[in-house]
C-alpha cells in the first residue's frame, strides 16, 4: 500500500513538474549593456517578457524598466533581432506610443506588445533595443536572448 502511494506521490509530482515547463509564465531576463563603457544617459534596471517562453501567435509583453536623471520629451526605440547569426527585423518605434511622454526625471517603463506570427521558427534569438532622443542621440542600447517556444497557442491549434 505504502508503495503504490510513493509511487502516486511520484507520478503527481511529474505531472506538475511537466506542466511547469510547458506553461508559459512572466520572465525576468539578462540583459547586457551594448556598450560596456558606461555612460548612458538612460540606465536600465530589468526586462520582463509576458509570457515566456513566447508564444507564437499568441500577444506578448515586453518591459524594460529603466531610470533617467533628465526629462525625455520624445525619441524612438530602434529594435533589431537576430535568429541565430541571422539578422531577421528591424523595427522603429515612436517612443511616446510605447510609453507616457514626456518621460519625467526618475523611474519609468517601456513596454511593447505584439503578436509573433505562426510561421516564426522556435528557437533562442537575440534582440537589441536602442533608446534615442529626438535629436537621434543615444540614450541606451540593450540586448537580450530570448526564446520562442515549440508549442503554438490554443486558440491557433483549435482554428
Amino acid at each position: 500500500m505504502a508503495r503504490s502511494q510513493l509511487n502516486l506521490t511520484i507520478a503527481v509530482a511529474v505531472i506538475f513538474l511537466s506542466i511547469g515547463l510547458l506553461v508559459p509564465s512572466t520572465s525576468a531576463i539578462d540583459f547586457r549593456y551594448c556598450d560596456k563603457k558606461g555612460g548612458h544617459s538612460v540606465n536600465v534596471s530589468g526586462v520582463e517578457i509576458d509570457p515566456y517562453p513566447v508564444t507564437r501567435n499568441k500577444e506578448t509583453t515586453f518591459k524594460i524598466s529603466a531610470s533617467t536623471d533628465k526629462p525625455i520629451t520624445g525619441g524612438k526605440l530602434v529594435i533589431e533581432v537576430t535568429y541565430i547569426w541571422f539578422h531577421v527585423r528591424t523595427e522603429t518605434h515612436d517612443l511616446c506610443t510605447e510609453t507616457s511622454c514626456p518621460v519625467s526625471a526618475g523611474d519609468f517603463q517601456i513596454g511593447h506588445t505584439q503578436v509573433l506570427p505562426g510561421y516564426t521558427p522556435p528557437g533562442s534569438y537575440t534582440l537589441e533595443m536602442k533608446l534615442e532622443d529626438g535629436n537621434k542621440k543615444q540614450l541606451t542600447c540593450i540586448e537580450f536572448d530570448f526564446s520562442i517556444g515549440f508549442l503554438e497557442s490554443e486558440a491557433v491549434a483549435d482554428s
